[in-house]
């Protein structure tokens, strides 16, 4: 079983072509959506929904909705767009829900719905069914690592130079320290694949703790933790502070995986099906106008403001652009690994790609290993939705001809098949479950 709990909780004081037809989808930076076009029969039971969003570059369509107007446009113009301090406080507003004072739905890490269904991570111990209306993003994390490795030039793949730093951590009477940010999340699962790739054993080899993305840089620089592991633009602020570097971009470990989700309660979805698709259709939107080149400044300075990340333009700006200063003297222009909103189906919500995330949580003991995997992505995992959303705003050209984007392969060969993931678990040799 994971060695990670909530006692352990840190809290500190402190391109191209495609541009064109994205272009053409959602108009250009400088044109607002037009007035609401739902009406009638089609229009949404209720004008709002409360939604939950982290300081992360990648609840970039959350809040571009709201202040672009697609939620408006959609008939949705009482949309809330709330600010959570951390993912724990995201699941326990979703077990509220906003009739109690809660959210109704987040931007939230893509294995989460999946762990709230099965009643998991929930406080009461109880289901709470959540649906995963659409994937907000592909890659754009980051493996960060303090100032103190620099000479052991960690990578992506430095066998030698991990086991240097575990083994030099374990000199001083205590072990690595990697942060992540939250249990069965995706960036515990990129950490702990990450060293478990390179020999070393998260749950023994190295001390795994939960810190919100916003406190990460504090942390590493009051000397908190080793390494750490989150999304933008938190590795670049500590690469912009000199106080660590990127090891490896999360593409590195694997090109173009799913990130974050936005996922709502299941009631809510069920009692109100056209609010549920309006807000799918505004999201959608918002997401054709995030990654469209044109509006990268205005993106970079709406979102920086601080309602919403409180960090700089310098800080939010070059690695959405694909410019990556890893801090190390490796630099990269327009990297493909930058991250994806729309391009690359980032859109859509993958069933295979939920199923990766069931398997990988069996793997560290976060679900049982009897889990039925198929029948919780199915539970979970609304693509029929979200096909009826970009079939309503003309978008049928980005729908995937299956729920399943097939084998998937990473950065050290190995190879997830959706259709056999215990041939997957047979073959990895660090993993918690017996």
């Amino acid at each position: 079983m994971s060695n990670l709990s909530r006692r352990k909780f840190l809290i500190t004081a402190a391109g191209s072509a495609a541009g064109a037809m994205w272009l053409a989808a959602c108009g250009s930076s400088k044109k607002a959506p037009t007035a609401s076009t739902a009406s009638g029969a089609d229009a949404p039971e209720v004008p709002g929904a409360t939604l939950g969003f982290i300081a992360l570059t990648d609840a970039a369509p959350l809040i571009i909705a709201k202040e672009k107007g697609f939620f408006a446009k959609h008939g949705m113009p009482d949309v809330k767009v709330v600010k959570q301090t951390s993912w724990a406080v995201t699941r326990d507003n979703l077990e509220l829900g906003s009739a109690k004072g809660g959210i109704d739905g987040a931007h939230i890490l893509s294995p989460m719905p999946l762990l709230l269904t099965a009643g998991t991570i929930t406080k009461s111990k109880q289901p709470l069914p959540m649906y995963t209306l659409a994937r907000l993003n592909l890659q754009g994390q980051g493996l960060s690592v303090s100032k103190d490795f620099l000479g052991d030039k960690l990578t992506i793949d430095n066998k030698a130079g991990l086991t240097k730093a575990a083994q030099q951590a374990s000199s001083k009477g205590k072990k690595f320290k990697a942060a992540v940010t939250f249990p069965g999340g995706t960036h515990d699962l990129w950490m702990r694949y990450w060293l478990a790739a390179n020999g070393i054993d998260p749950n023994k080899d190295a001390d795994l703790v939960v810190v919100p993305p916003p406190q990460m840089v504090a942390n590493m620089q009051t000397g908190t933790m080793d390494t750490f592991c989150v999304g933008e633009p938190w590795n670049q602020r500590l690469v912009n502070k000199k106080l660590g570097y990127t090891a490896a971009v999360t593409g590195e470990l694997w090109k173009f995986h799913p990130e974050k989700a936005f996922s709502m309660r299941a009631d809510w979805v069920d009692q109100n099906p056209k609010a549920a698709k309006a807000l799918l259709m505004a999201v959608q939107e918002a997401q054709m106008w995030c990654e469209d080149p044109a509006n990268l400044n205005e993106l970079c300075e709406i979102t920086s403001k601080d309602k919403y990340f409180k960090a700089s333009v310098a800080d939010i700006k070059p690695r959405l652009a694909g410019d990556i200063d890893y801090g190390d003297g490796r630099v990269v222009k327009n990297s493909p690994l930058k991250m994806r909103f729309w391009s690359e189906n980032a859109s859509f919500p993958y069933k295979s790609h939920d199923a990766w995330f069931v398997t990988e949580d069996m793997r560290w003991g976060y679900l049982p290993v009897n889990t039925d995997i198929n029948a919780l992505v199915n539970k979970v995992n609304r693509a029929d939705l979200w096909k009826e959303a970009a079939t309503a705003i003309g978008q049928q050209a980005a729908i995937p001809a299956s729920d399943s984007r097939g084998k998937e392969t990473f950065f050290d060969g190995v190879v997830f098949d959706p259709e056999n993931p215990q041939a997957y678990l047979d073959g990895l040799k660090i993993k918690a479950m017996s």
